[in-house]
């Protein structure tokens, strides 16, 4: 199928470019027209235009548009294409917005006779290779529209239609909820270990290697552990900083709306608060499973 991709950065870059390598034909748009020249360099398949205006006369009807933009800029670029696309077409949201925006979106661009889908996508930077996660909220008709590029994007069995607009953001967020838990988990475990009366014996990308052996405790980010030891077998070259993209904050609040228990995570957020005052191993281990998984920045010892 032929869609646009709207935002270059770490994750729009390399999913225009797997869509590419599957056979669609993707516009490519980024605020900085180089980076959109560089790619479609490179791709076959991909098409780069300057202007959100250019997308209307190169896509074909009903257009696909398909964003990956910070959260904060997605309602200007929304109110932009709603001005420019015609009855019948449809924009996915695909970046890590809140599900209650998606609520709020949806009839802006139903009044204009547009569709409006949510996309949750999990697969960081390494997405490319291994294909993303993909949780999708939305009418039926627009989903099935989408869907095949929804597949050329996702792994084998990877992705799911959630129900209506907001509910792949939904299940998106709570999905990043529980990944701090359980990043927490493991970094209090290599926390216990580094401090422990065995530390100077502890190769810890062994030990993350043999987990990763019929553990029960294995799993993808134990995997990336391995590797960030691999490279730095006491993480001395990081700082225990440790950032939250804001999915996290959300699954606490949905958590005291809903009066529910989520008491792993609520404290798994509150430490990453914690690490920005002080720092633990169990701080650098959580810094580098986000930089391994996410590409996220991290701040180097010394800074």
């Amino acid at each position: 199928m032929q869609l646009a991709m709207v935002g270059l950065g770490r994750m729009g870059l390399n999913m225009a470019k797997r869509l590419s390598r599957g056979g669609h034909q993707v516009v490519a748009f980024n605020r900085t027209f180089a980076k959109a020249q560089e790619l479609a360099a490179e791709e076959d398949n991909v098409i780069a235009v300057a202007e959100l205006e250019d997308l209307i006369s190169v896509l074909a009807a009903p257009r696909v548009v398909w964003l990956m933009l910070p959260a904060d800029t997605v309602d200007e670029h929304l109110e932009t294409l709603a001005g420019l696309l015609e009855p019948g077409d449809v924009i996915v949201e695909g970046g890590n917005s809140y599900y209650k925006d998606d609520l709020r979106r949806a009839p802006l661009m139903a009044a204009k006779d547009l569709g409006y889908m949510d996309a949750g996508v999990s697969g960081g930077i390494w997405g490319l290779t291994e294909g993303y996660a993909i949780m999708a909220g939305g009418e039926d008709e627009h989903f099935k529209l989408v869907e095949p590029a929804i597949a050329t994007l996702a792994p084998p069995e990877g992705y799911l239609h959630c129900g209506p607009v907001g509910s792949g953001h939904f299940v998106k967020m709570i999905h990043n909820g529980i990944e701090y838990g359980m990043m927490q988990a493991y970094a209090e475990g290599f926390d216990l270990m580094q401090r422990g009366p065995f530390s100077e014996h502890h190769d810890f990308e062994a030990i993350c290697h043999m987990w990763m052996r019929g553990s029960v405790v294995r799993s993808w980010l134990l995997e990336l552990m391995e590797r960030a030891f691999g490279e730095d077998p006491k993480l001395e070259q990081l700082r225990g900083y440790v950032d939250d993209s804001g999915e996290g904050r959300w699954t606490v609040l949905q958590a005291i709306e809903s009066a529910t228990n989520a008491p792993v995570i609520a404290l798994s957020l509150m430490d990453r608060f914690r690490s920005r005052q002080e720092e633990t191993f169990g701080d650098k281990v959580l810094a580098a499973m986000r930089n391994q998984f996410g590409g996220h920045a991290v701040k180097k010892a010394g800074e």
